[in-house]
């Protein structure tokens, strides 16, 4: 029998969910497709963008969360990098300026992509690209 699934979707561990939700519906335009309990206090979110699919979870039950995220935690969240396929990368650019993000303007890699990268606020990074031949150079 040959294997038939969709995939992957991936599961981030946030310190404030309503920090990551106002990050990723607001700016980016990911639906909340369902949550683990109505209303806007929860713990989980399985999120849609099109094709694209992300869970968020807090990496802290809400009566055990520290006051502030624990720096060693949200540095080893630079090893996680998403990438997204994205044809406008200089209007996206803007987009991002304009919701106040702090992002560098995109670049050509070495290996022929154009990308513009950006962290989410628990540190992860993300990157939205192209190939260079797709996109005015």
């Amino acid at each position: 029998m040959a294997l038939d699934f969709n995939g992957p979707c991936t599961l981030l561990q946030v310190f404030d969910m309503s920090t990551s939700i106002r990050f990723y519906r607001d700016v980016l335009g990911f639906e909340v497709h369902s949550q683990s309990r109505p209303g806007d206090c929860f713990d989980w979110a399985w999120l849609k963008r099109k094709d694209a699919e992300l869970m968020l979870n807090t990496a802290y039950e809400e009566n055990s969360r520290p006051a502030a995220p624990d720096r060693a935690r949200v540095a080893a969240h630079e090893d996680t990098c998403l990438y997204f396929g994205c044809q406008d990368l200089d209007g996206t650019y803007q987009h991002f300026r304009t919701h106040g993000l702090e992002v560098n303007p995109p670049k050509v890699a070495w290996y022929g992509m154009k990308q513009l990268y950006v962290s989410d606020p628990d540190g992860y990074g993300l990157c939205f690209q192209c190939p260079a031949t797709q996109q005015s150079l």
